[in-house]
């Protein structure tokens, strides 16, 4: 950027003043009055006259230039240091604001309400609505040198922001920017602009179009955890695989969960793997006590699933040691109250363990002989070259670790590691949120930190014996553990640093840079120091197949929450990395529900199926024979007139997202009505009042096309043809129609695909192609479209019903270069059937004549 004194800057500022005001103990925006009773000790400053230089690149750089008149920072000074300062920034009431807030250690969702006192704790930032000046601003609590900030409520519609250390030995009084706060007429150019430039500000992490993405974007995998949980084992893994194989559909990505690991307990033989995990709970305060695959996996022989006679297995037994887990879960929770007959509450855990034990017989590993063999005939190594021999198609086998290594850390002693037994400290912000079982264990085992010196070593010890084992990629969990002991490492913001620095340059040297998913990472400062590499994270709290606490309705209205989880989380997530959707399961009593999100959600689609329990009808909606999906080009976000509404629970609305195909754009309308946060408890719950139908209305100019620059000249067409998914139907609009008008029943779904209308050349004829109507993301269907005198050319990947709109019926079809028999009705529909062709991996030329 220029120096200080440059013209530029004065411009800027200029400008600026023009902008954001703060006088009087005002904040306004364009003379609007946005903040009042700020006080005294708060200062605001230009984005220009606190900017000094950015490692972002030349073109990122000039765009948050061109437009960093439009921002600035808030900073305050308080008298005394402190490790935890909180301070005013102004009230204000009767306006809308939509908000992300973190409701536990790992998962942050939306909130909406219209003053600074209906915020919630630790909320990552707050989009206000200022209709005055057909305007959005937006206030987003950053880092400052070692303190991490987050907006909380105050009395009387304050908006406080509280700066913190998470160490009592590191202590300022006061900030120059600790929020940084934008202006914008587009809700969606704000989230860019805002977060391009707290990136090029803080040069600590990196946006999504600075980053490569991992080669399971586009793809369809399958994880182990719900099918598993942490009974996973090979030869349960190959008959899950096996499944899918058998049903015609290759799974290109396989994620190995929790449970693959080198674990025990610190009572428990140092040198030896405890067995009989099932669930969380007392795993929770497990530790590695060596950095390579567990048991289970090591005991492994080549060759055991390539031939003939592969051991059989019982999905039945695992299903009812996750039954039993849950059951044990649920007895050891009754020891949390005060009044509980403790003497016959141990009796039944006793007893659910025997009947655990039993479930897993004498040894749940693989006795596969001796180690005296060579090393390459055992292990992972063995395991994923088997998997690859078998399933041709299976680019990818993740697997999964903690932050910090597992859930309890690493246990002193047992590696080459310097791993300390740390006790874990909750921040009061913290405790104000929702209580969760995890918390309580971590904290109750306390974590065995490998000392942040060392980061690098332990990541690359884990990550090059697994690279040379086949592995491609990691996903990385439990990531916000390290917030509870940062006491003696310098404060959160230091050894998040330090322990981010080596699993960057871990991934990088072992994995292209790209084979990471994050999780558990709801947090500001994950991404705000987290995300130099790591370019593709989950969006929303777990895939929940039934409530945790018990409510018999979970089983639906945890499913809409967590949609609104994931699209609202894009909003800001999506500046830095690609949104995962997460996992679900086929036959879920909601499957149809989460299949319709995830097939507009533009991210890899991966089900967590028990083996031997699929939906391959639904699936085959879904993903192509060949693994790959029809992937939306972008990922959807809510539409305008959901940001300020409550989609959970106001009775009234229903959620809307959008998102772009390469030849059209799609509304997916859901109804997510029935649960959501209750302040005053702390937690999600279920509103039942609120599940029932809900009506409502969509339009194509609630299609943001000017977000995505390959989707822009789509927005400028006269005509669109729109396709209901569900219904069926084709209808006609132009910018200037009705609305479409719909009732939605509860956890349902309509898919709008609109898709402009183009004339062909040389005749007076309309047409638009719809794609194959079998699958959920019709459009997506689409590889390319070139119009030709008098006809259309389309590639479509893909088997089934091709549909079109016509106006006129075509002469002849061609599929492939031979003419085929197509059916065409006076409505305008052409629909012509294709099958899948194996040889051209699906695609299929069509050639249409008038």
């Amino acid at each position: 950027m220029a120096p200080p004194n440059d013209p530029l800057n004065s411009n800027l500022e200029l400008s600026l003043q023009n902008i954001f005001e703060l006088s009087d103990g005002k904040l306004s925006v364009r003379g609007v009055p946005l903040l009042s009773e700020v006080p005294q000790n708060v200062s605001f400053s230009s984005f220009s006259s606190l900017f000094q230089s950015s490692d972002a690149p030349p073109s990122l750089l000039q765009r948050v230039i061109s437009l960093s008149h439009k921002g600035g920072f808030f900073g305050f000074s308080q008298e005394n240091p402190s490790d935890m300062l909180i301070n005013s920034l102004g009230r204000f009431t009767e306006r809308n604001f939509l908000s992300i807030f973190r409701f536990k250690t790992w998962w942050s969702t939306q909130w909406v309400g219209n003053s600074g006192s209906d915020l919630q704790v630790d909320t990552q930032w707050v989009l206000l609505d200022v209709p005055e000046i057909k305007s959005y601003v937006i206030i987003i609590p950053i880092i400052e040198g070692n303190f991490r900030s987050s907006l909380n409520p105050g009395s009387d519609g304050h908006v406080h922001i509280l700066a913190e250390s998470g160490s009592t030995q590191v202590k300022v009084s006061g900030f120059g920017s600790i929020a940084y706060i934008h202006v914008s007429e587009n809700p969606y150019d704000l989230m860019r602009e805002a977060y391009g430039a707290v990136r090029v500000y803080l040069n600590t992490f990196r946006l999504l179009e600075e980053k490569a993405v991992p080669n399971i974007i586009d793809k369809f995998g399958w994880c182990t955890w719900n099918a598993f949980y942490l009974t996973v084992n090979p030869i349960g893994v190959f008959h899950g695989l096996k499944d899918f194989d058998e049903a015609g559909l290759s799974t290109r990505f396989l994620i190995i969960d929790d449970g693959w690991q080198s674990i025990n307990l610190d009572g428990d033989d140092p040198n030896k793997d405890t067995k009989n995990f099932v669930l969380g709970g007392v795993h929770m305060n497990a530790r590695l006590h060596r950095l390579d695959e567990g048991d289970k996996f090591k005991k492994y022989k080549g060759g055991l699933i390539l031939g003939p006679n592969v051991p059989s297995f019982n999905p039945n037994k695992v299903k009812a040691l996750i039954a039993k887990g849950i059951e044990l879960e649920h007895v050891e929770i009754e020891l949390d109250n005060e009044n509980a007959n403790f003497a016959e509450i141990e009796s039944r855990i006793k007893k659910v363990k025997k009947e655990i034990e039993d479930l897993y017989g004498s040894d749940e590993s693989i006795e596969c002989g001796s180690f005296c063999c060579k090393k390459e005939e055992y292990g992972m190594k063995a395991y994923t070259r088997d998997l690859r021999t078998k399933f041709k198609g299976l680019d990818d086998i993740y697997v999964w670790h903690a932050l910090c290594g597992a859930w309890g850390g690493v246990r002193p002693g047992t590696t080459h590691l310097n791993a300390n037994i740390v006790p874990c400290i909750l921040s009061p912000s913290l405790n104000k949120t929702m209580h969760d079982l995890a918390v309580v264990k971590i904290v109750k085992g306390s974590i065995g930190l490998v000392q942040p010196d060392q980061a690098y070593d332990f990541y690359d010890s884990m990550h090059s014996h697994l690279a040379k084992s086949g592995i491609t990629g990691v996903k990385v969990d439990v990531i916000h553990t390290l917030e509870y002991v940062c006491e003696g490492y310098g404060g959160r913001v230091q050894l998040a640093k330090a322990y981010y620095d080596g699993l960057s340059k871990s991934i990088i040297k072992n994995f292209n840079g790209t084979g990471i998913i994050s999780s558990m990472q709801h947090c500001n400062d994950f991404f705000f120091l987290g995300t130099k590499e790591i370019s593709i994270g989950r969006v929303g709290d777990d895939f929940w197949f039934q409530d945790p606490n018990g409510d018999p309705m979970g089983i639906f209205w945890l499913q809409g929450v967590h949609m609104i989880h994931c699209s609202y989380n894009s909003l800001w997530m999506g500046q830095m990395i690609q949104p995962d959707w997460d996992m679900f399961q086929s036959d879920h009593v909601c499957a149809k529900y989460h299949a319709g999100s995830r097939a507009i959600c533009g991210g890899p689609i991966y089900l967590s199926d028990h083996v031997g329990s699929h939906d391959f009808d639904l699936i085959k909606k879904l993903v192509f024979p060949d693994g790959t999906v029809p992937r939306c080009i972008s990922f959807p976000l809510p539409t305008r007139d959901c940001l300020f509404n409550n989609p959970l629970f106001d009775q009234k609305t229903v959620f809307k997202m959008w998102n772009f195909n390469k030849f059209g754009a799609v509304i997916g309308a859901f109804n997510c009505q029935g649960a959501g946060w209750d302040p005053k408890l702390q937690a999600i719950r279920g509103f039942s009042e609120c599940y029932k139908p809900i009506s409502g209305s969509v339009h194509v100019t609630e299609i943001e096309w000017d977000q995505k620059k390959e989707a822009s000249y789509m927005g400028k067409f006269e005509e669109y043809i729109v396709y209901l998914n569900q219904a069926e139907e084709l209808l006609f609009m132009t910018h200037k129609s009705e609305p479409i008008q719909f009732t939605i029943q509860p956890s349902t779904f309509e898919l709008y695909s609109f898709v402009p209308i183009t004339k062909v050349s040389g005749v007076s004829i309309k047409f638009a192609p719809i794609g194959l109507t079998n699958m959920f993301n019709s459009v997506g269907t689409i590889q390319e479209l070139e119009h030709v005198e008098g006809g259309a050319m389309v590639k479509v990947k893909g088997g089934g019903n091709f549909l079109a709109y016509s106006s006129e019926c075509p002469k002849k079809v061609l599929l492939n270069g031979f003419e085929v028999s197509f059916e065409w009705v006076v409505d305008g529909k052409l629909n012509l059937n294709i099958p899948w062709i194996e040889e051209s991996c699906g695609v299929s030329d069509l050639a249409i004549f008038f």
